[in-house]
């Protein structure tokens, strides 16, 4: 029994509401277990619990962490998600093992591999750069969410202006991607780096635009001025 999960999910269980949960439900293709939650209110669960969670040190709350992921409830992984950049200084390589154990068998939407991998796998990488051959590596993998992972976890690296190449090289091989999600991943990761680097990915697009699934276009150039966006989406 640990104490603190069991006032977690108590606390989950209480804030429950139906409508929100039925509601909740138009934002997925895939069927996602949920209490029924406000983002807002699993935030604030997250923080006033973290230092409780984190008391018995680093190892421990991965353990909480790896707890959470594994109930199935999107609520619990926003929390763990929550408690993990708190403690992104502690962070060492190995930890990137973990994390990719954790998308490959306990996520199973987008919101969750978006939270998990925009925050805790994003620091870790910016972290340790050399770790981002890793995410290259996970394009490979025969579970979309993996895949998605690979784009989004340089979500923040990228808008700091970092990472060019390993996004370029990652929009190359998910560029055909069968799935709509991975799509979008990486359409969003060229946006984010055209915020510092617009021309390159400009010449990105317009290089790829004739093979580019539409979806991913348009969030790649979705920053860029009226008569960029036109000329990009001009094919033939």
């Amino acid at each position: 029994m640990d104490m603190v999960l069991d006032r977690v999910r108590a606390e989950l269980v209480a804030a429950a509401d139906e409508s929100i949960r039925q509601s909740s439900r138009r934002f997925f293709k895939e069927p996602v277990q949920s209490y029924g939650i406000r983002t807002a209110t699993v935030t604030r669960l997250a923080r006033s619990t973290f230092s409780e969670a984190s008391a018995d040190g680093k190892a421990v709350l991965f353990d909480r962490c790896e707890d959470l992921f594994a109930s199935g409830y999107i609520e619990e992984s926003f929390v763990a998600c929550s408690w993990l950049p708190r403690v992104s200084g502690e962070f060492v390589r190995e930890d990137l093992d973990r994390f990719a154990h954790w998308i490959d068998t306990y996520i199973d939407n987008w919101a969750s591999c978006d939270t998990l991998c925009n925050h805790a796998v994003g620091d870790l990488v910016a972290k340790f750069p050399d770790t981002v051959q890793v995410l290259i590596d996970w394009t490979a993998s025969p579970n979309r969410w993996m895949r998605r992972a690979a784009a989004v976890s340089l979500i923040l690296p990228a808008r700091r202006g970092a990472f060019l190449d390993e996004a370029f090289a990652i929009a190359d091989r998910l560029l055909l991607d069968e799935e709509d999600l991975v799509r979008k991943g990486y359409g969003w990761l060229l946006k984010e780096a055209s915020r510092h680097h617009r021309q390159e990915v400009y010449d990105y697009v317009l290089l790829h635009r004739q093979t580019m699934p539409r979806t991913a276009l348009r969030y790649a150039i979705e920053l860029m001025p009226p008569e960029m966006r036109r000329e990009a989406m001009k094919k033939g």
